[in-house]
């Protein structure tokens, strides 16, 4: 899944890299939805063109996307069972599972889950839980800092399994969540806009709110589902900051870790 912004540069990375060597009909680029973003005033913000300034809206569009670009569908055509959804900042990530895609086979189970323990209460990562009887995940942006440090009689954080954007689907299940809206959450970003005076702003803070849908918020139409712990320096090397705690250096090394490689 690219985004209006990037999609042609990532075809075409992908064709000047030979498309890594995989198989080019195998792979399908689809683009992700986007929601107007509005300002602390909830007006409207304008990009750099004048045009309405669109944010994407979420790793939870996945399913709407996958559906009005046809690619539920094209998976059905194929006979292709079963899904998996992974964030592309985790270079450690393990696409093709055959214990976790045994595991949603052998409980029945049509959606699951990887986690791993927190590493510290305020790590960014959203928590598993269960809500109103149903399968869920608190978002870390959500949290309060009471509920983050809660712990239970063995002192573990009660709120400690971690989500970790690491799901596997049933096709079936794809189908039934993409015909559902998913709730909106509020973020709030930097972004480049034009001011009433058609000048560029450029903010150095937060500035304006973007909505967002998150994968998980699909797992209350669920009856159940599987969770799986994993090992973190097995599979969890995310970027998300520039520099320090998960960063392009930390992930590189726990890559090297495990794969004992240099750089």
């Amino acid at each position: 899944m690219t985004s209006n912004q990037n999609n042609k540069d990532t075809i075409e990375f992908f064709e000047k890299n030979n498309y890594f060597n995989y198989p080019k009909e195998k792979i399908t680029f689809f683009i992700q939805g986007e929601l107007p973003m509005i300002d602390t005033n909830g007006k409207i913000l304008l990009n750099e063109k004048g045009l309405i300034n669109f944010g994407a809206n979420g790793h939870g569009g996945v399913f709407e996307s996958m559906l009005e670009g046809n690619i539920i569908e094209d998976i059905k055509q194929k006979n292709i069972k079963w899904i998996f959804i992974g964030g592309v900042d985790n270079i450690l990530v393990k696409m093709v599972d055959p214990i976790f895609i045994g595991l949603c086979v052998e409980k029945k189970c049509l959606a699951a889950g990887k986690s791993l323990v927190k590493a510290y209460p305020e790590e960014k990562v959203g928590s598993f839980c269960i809500r109103n009887g149903k399968p869920s995940v608190i978002e870390y942006t959500e949290i309060s800092e009471e509920m983050a440090n809660l712990k239970d009689k063995k002192e573990n954080l009660l709120y400690g399994e971690s989500h970790i954007l690491c799901n596997m689907f049933n096709i079936e299940r794809i189908e039934d969540i993409a015909q559902k809206k998913l709730p909106y959450h509020v973020a709030f970003k930097k972004a480049k806009h034009m001011n009433e005076e058609a000048k560029i702003i450029n903010p150095e803070e937060p500035n304006a709110y973007k909505f967002e849908t998150f994968i998980f918020d699909a797992f209350s139409s669920l009856n159940n589902m599987l969770v799986m712990r994993i090992k973190r320096e097995e599979e969890f090397a995310p970027v998300k900051n520039r520099r320090g705690i998960d960063s392009p250096e930390t992930a590189r090394e726990l890559y090297n870790k495990k794969y004992g490689t240099e750089e």
